[in-house]
């Protein structure tokens, strides 16, 4: 459908085009020569099919743990988890002769030792008892490497029976915690799992727990000017003395928290003498957490059959989270195109209409909110090269809980990339398509003289629990998919 607006129409395009504020200006200026400009839209059909996203860049400051099934398509997601633990630079223990924990024979000892794995969102039924193993890490993993959600550190040797392991069965409400304790405000929950077993280092030294050992360790390696290069830094402590550790979940269905804060703690008692010769016994506690200037990574694992049969219904797409389905879009360049190529293409705009679920159920998993338009061809380089939405070449939009869809207000920069590169003639086989994939945002508040906006500093992978479908596939039942474009010319 192609429509020519007369002067009145145009006024009136301009109008409704200024009252959508997310709507991109079209660029020109009402003049005494607006006689002579051409306002033309017109609307074409976008095809759309779901793809398997296969795995995605593990590269989040939130891991996953546990086992769910997808109430509406039944599909399995298993989570396991990998963290590191970083040190402050040059912070340790308290002089080895202060330390009050010894053994029988003299040497000194931790009390006890702990990792924590603090939540304060979780999918599913807080109750269900479900059961980990947590590994040490053979070798750590690099901050060269690309890690994917299908990264296997079992496979590729980090993880085996040999290494140091602890089981844990744990539900997501803590029983061990008072229910008065729970109920504060100041209450995080937490995932706790004691490290209190028997450690053999590499060397075939055993130590009572894991704390001993890196008391010990720290000691060793201290060196007369109070260094200790092992615990020195992030780095040297990973590659030195933690390399790391892999939670892996075992059994149980029905619960999956969203871990923000992991730790590493090393209780032990030291004493100190004030000036009248008191001396005094405390309790000390040493502290190593996951932050992000160290690896944490998930690996999933989908129930490959039933996403696969999600993806052969071509009665509508679908995007599912985490590492699962993204929906792929072929955008008609060459006909938006095709006889203006000497105009200015001022908008394009896409909307895509949410079905509701099929099944009601308190554990559905949540629609995806924010959501990325990329080329095929980028759909890891992306994420690999830490990019950001530019609104040349890639594009975001939210969901909008009022009318059920997701509106992409104006690709026309996508429209216009992907016909230069055809005109240039460096185009590959999926040169007009692109990518839907749930995303999450981070952002930070910039200032520029007297304007304060909100930028996105950084785009990755949506690791949450999320599924949907669209309207859309190749036997879709409803309306077709449009692509609504305005091209503007002077005559």
């Amino acid at each position: 459908m192609k429509i020519k607006f007369s002067l009145a129409a145009l006024i009136a395009a301009f109008a409704m085009t200024a009252c959508d504020e997310t709507t991109d200006s079209i660029g020109v200026s009402l003049t005494d020569n607006m006689d002579h400009l051409e306002i033309v839209a017109d609307t074409f059909t976008v095809s759309t099919q779901s793809i398997l996203a296969d795995s995605v860049l593990s590269r989040n400051n939130i891991g996953y743990l546990g086992r769910i099934r997808d109430p509406e398509t039944g599909s399995y997601i298993t989570a396991d988890f990998m963290v590191q633990f970083a040190t402050l630079e040059n912070y340790g223990f308290p002089l080895k002769d202060s330390i009050a924990s010894v053994s029988s024979t003299g040497e000194i000892i931790a009390d006890s030792c702990e990792i924590r794995l603090f939540y304060d969102e979780f999918y599913g039924d807080s109750t269900t008892q479900m059961k980990l193993t947590a590994y040490e890490l053979t070798k750590p993993y690099e901050e060269s490497v690309n890690y994917y959600t299908s990264f296997d550190p079992e496979k590729e040797g980090y993880v085996s029976t040999d290494n140091y392991k602890v089981d844990k069965v744990y539900s997501l409400v803590d029983y061990s915690v008072s229910e008065s304790e729970r109920s504060s405000s100041s209450y995080t929950p937490s995932i706790r799992i004691e490290l209190n077993t028997p450690y053999t280092d590499e060397d075939g030294t055993t130590y009572d727990n894991y704390g001993t050992y890196i008391m010990r360790k720290y000691y060793a390696d201290k060196e007369d000017d109070g260094t200790t290069q092992s615990f020195s830094n992030s780095y040297r402590f990973i590659h030195d003395v933690v390399p790391g550790f892999y939670f892996k979940s075992v059994s149980g269905l029905g619960a999956m928290p969203y871990i923000y804060n992991s730790q590493l703690k090393v209780y032990f008692r030291y004493h100190t003498v004030n000036t009248a010769g008191n001396d005094t016994i405390y309790n000390g506690t040493v502290t190593y957490s996951g932050t992000e200037e160290v690896i944490q990574t998930t690996k999933i694992s989908n129930d490959e059959g039933t996403l696969a049969s999600l993806v052969d219904d071509n009665t509508c797409t679908y995007l599912k989270t985490p590492a699962g389905i993204f929906t792929e879009m072929t955008l008609p360049v060459e006909e938006i195109m095709s006889g203006h190529e000497g105009d200015t293409l001022n908008t394009a705009k896409i909307v895509l209409t949410r079905l509701n679920n099929s099944i009601e159920s308190e554990y559905t998993l949540d629609i995806p909110e924010t959501l990325m338009m990329i080329p095929k061809d980028s759909l890891y380089s992306f994420f690999e090269n830490e990019q950001i939405i530019n609104n040349t070449n890639s594009f975001q939009t939210s969901y909008d809980e009022t009318y059920n869809t997701y509106t992409f207000h104006n690709i026309s920069g996508m429209i216009n990339y992907m016909y230069d590169n055809l005109q240039s003639g460096t185009v590959s086989a999926d040169w007009n398509k692109v990518v839907i994939i749930p995303v999450s945002l981070t952002t930070t508040t910039v200032t520029s003289g007297s304007t304060t906006y909100t930028a996105i500093s950084k785009v990755v992978h949506d690791m949450s629990l999320t599924s949907t479908r669209l309207v859309g596939g190749s036997a879709n039942p409803y309306d077709d998919i449009q692509i609504s474009v305005i091209y503007s010319k002077f005559k």
